[in-house]
């Protein structure tokens, strides 16, 4: 005797097929897709890096303007650069939670909220790498609602900021987010990681409030958190722990006179 179309066995075998048809579409697609999800990814690193740099413009070959960037693998110990990593294709980020690749924070300062950070990380040199005008430094710590990731452009002195942007967090719209607005990253330039030519621990912040200075910038109003969370992942990772012997070797290099005059000049413009 037929069974019925309505039967349940009918429905349960249409239905099995139809969740195998679906998956093996699903995948097909999630597999043939990935290498354009992957270069896209790439692009939108290299148009952060560059607009970070300040050197992104509307409709520009991405490619072809990164191809002024060098990037390089730098160890977080010594402040060295490494030739056992490819800078092309290292990601710290992705290794951060690997034990042979990172460290735990467990028990030392940790104001960013990172729990483990990696040994190495790579950086990106505008310019002559030798001597380069500007270093682009990844950055990332927790903000109100998650983790913030960004990138941080300092001057080839290795202590005058030139810009800051972040491309990934999860802060509120209107407030925290504001971290994205033009405006508020406009004060970040020629701003001064550190207070004298010998400091190792940052003095960069962002203020409660108006900033002043050459270490402060405007906080984010109703936002004290996410504003605490970019001042301590910056306290981080230009300190010691993260970036700080890496940018000790570019300030030991500037020529103390040209130093001073620097100073001079920030002071001029701030009267």
């Amino acid at each position: 005797m037929a069974q019925s179309n309505n039967s349940i066995k009918k429905i349960l075998t249409v239905a099995f097929a139809l969740c195998i048809v679906c998956s093996v579409v699903v995948s097909t697609a999630a597999v043939a897709l990935r290498p354009m999800q992957q270069l896209n990814q790439e692009l939108d690193r290299k148009a952060n890096v560059l607009r970070v740099a300040n050197l992104y413009e509307s409709g520009m070959d991405i490619e072809a303007a990164f191809g002024e960037i060098t990037p390089r693998v730098v160890n977080l110990e010594t402040g060295e650069y490494s030739d056992s990593h490819d800078a092309d294709t290292f990601d710290g980020f992705a290794v951060r939670r690997d034990p042979a690749q990172s460290r735990s924070l467990s028990g030392e300062p940790d104001p960013a909220g990172l729990s483990r950070v990696e040994q190495y990380a790579t950086v990106y040199l505008v310019g002559d790498s030798e001597d380069p005008e500007q270093i682009i430094l990844p950055i990332r710590g927790q903000g109100l609602w998650g983790l913030m990731r960004g990138f941080l452009a300092v001057e080839g002195d290795g202590n005058t900021i030139v810009g800051i942007t972040y491309f990934e967090h999860s802060e509120t719209p209107g407030l925290g987010a504001e971290v994205n607005n033009p405006r508020w990253q406009s004060q970040w330039e020629g701003k001064r990681i550190f207070d004298s030519e010998g400091a190792l621990n940052p003095a960069i912040r962002v203020a409660r409030g108006s900033g002043s200075g050459d270490h402060e910038v405007d906080g984010l109003s109703g936002a004290t958190l996410t504003a605490n969370g970019v001042t301590n992942m910056l306290q981080f990772w230009l300190s010691p722990e993260g970036f700080g012997e890496y940018l000790a070797g570019f300030r030991s290099s500037v020529d103390p006179e040209d130093a001073q005059d620097a100073d001079v000049e920030l002071e001029a413009e701030g009267a």
